[in-house]
């Protein structure tokens, strides 16, 4: 069974993805009520740590893993965030957790993969700066990598692209089946090429082009994912969803009125933005998607971070904050999962995660491969 770390483990969804042929024996995470949810799902068999990831050192990790997974804080690098980018005080974490892996190679104890997860602005944070100090730090210690842009809504009604960064130990040979001779679509984007095309020469020859299967179409909507009866929100009233439908531009009424027509269910995500009306003053407007998929489901910091969603049934219109459970459901998490009973603890876990089916795309396609290669290489050895 192929071993592994997870930092900066959440809930655990990497975890989740990955699934049973891997074993976790470590995990951390500086949330203390994110660590109560993982253990509450995973147990408490002693390998969650708790505790800021600076305080760690290699000695703090146990045996050797096969895979550093780490899906380091996001808020730095987002393009909603402040733009301190790597040197922000959040996303800045990824550097002591570099320090952890340059201790496990000094060790003796260097991983095979490492894996990192993140939003698309590190492509473009400071420039692009900020991306290829990661691409260097995996080059520093003795690693190629490669990366991939993938958007969650292939395998679930949700829209979140995310870049993820995937390193292989030099010493490893790498099945040329498993590499293109250039970017290809859908998970090689033009905003990853740029980023790739402005790195430094030395460091563009040492990256990869890993070529990763497109999934099936995926056969599943917003709809299939809405609780008829939730239990950690209530439907608005009557008023209330009137008040919703009364901040909505002429343009998004519209689409109200279409999805009356549509002759089916029909849901849709809103979020509450600030906009410019036709008099050029702010005003705070409720903006409805319905495409099939929900928005990207972020960590909220204030009411306007929820989504709202509006179920309409012909004339019949619905509306109230999307429930814990449903936004566990766009994880790609299963019914099984115990969330907190917090609503805003349980909304904070998820919007926080990755998606687990895109965590196990990318295992089954290229960590698993990669790994099957590099114990073939060490038997062959022994």
């Amino acid at each position: 069974m192929a071993k592994f770390y997870e930092f900066f483990a959440g809930g655990g969804m990497a975890r989740a993805g990955l699934g049973a042929e891997w074993e976790c024996v470590f995990a951390n995470d500086f949330d203390h009520k994110k660590g109560l949810t993982y253990q509450a799902n995973w147990g408490t068999n002693g390998e969650l740590r708790v505790g800021d990831v600076k305080q760690l050192t290699a000695a703090d990790l146990p045996g050797t893993a096969d895979l550093v997974w780490g899906s380091f804080p996001c808020q730095d690098l987002s393009l909603a965030g402040g733009g301190a980018g790597l040197r922000g005080e959040r996303s800045g974490t990824y550097y002591p957790f570099w320090d952890i892996i340059r201790g496990l190679i000094a060790d003796n104890r260097a991983p095979k993969l490492i894996a990192l997860e993140n939003v698309c602005g590190t492509l473009t944070s400071h420039g692009g700066k900020d991306f290829q100090a990661i691409c260097q730090t995996f080059a520093d210690a003795g690693y190629r990598c490669g990366a991939v842009v993938i958007n969650a809504a292939l395998f679930l009604p949700q829209s979140r692209p995310r870049l993820f960064v995937i390193g292989i130990h030099a010493d490893v040979k790498v099945d040329p089946v498993l590499i293109a001779p250039g970017p290809i679509e859908p998970f090689h984007t033009r905003g990853l090429q740029s980023a790739v095309d402005r790195l430094p020469a030395g460091l563009q020859e040492m990256m990869l082009w890993w070529n990763v299967p497109t999934p099936s179409r995926r056969n599943t909507t917003f709809a299939n994912m809405i609780e008829e009866n939730p239990t950690s929100v209530s439907w608005h009233t009557p008023a209330e969803t009137q008040q919703l439908l009364a901040m909505m531009s002429p343009l998004n009424l519209a689409k109200v009125n279409a999805a009356k027509r549509a002759g089916h269910r029909v849901v849709g995500g809103v979020y509450k933005r600030t906009r410019l009306n036709e008099k050029g003053l702010k005003v705070q407007r409720a903006e409805v998607r319905f495409d099939d998929i929900s928005g990207c489901l972020r960590t909220p910091s204030g009411g306007s971070s929820r989504q709202v969603i509006v179920v309409i049934d012909g004339t019949k219109i619905r509306s109230r904050l999307i429930s814990a459970r449903e936004t566990a459901r766009l994880m790609g998490l299963d019914e099984g999962y115990k969330l907190p009973r917090n609503y805003n603890e349980a909304y904070h876990l998820t919007g926080d995660g990755v998606a687990v089916p895109v965590v196990r795309h990318i295992a089954h396609y290229l960590l698993e491969p990669l790994l099957d290669m590099a114990n073939a290489v060490e038997r062959v050895a022994a």
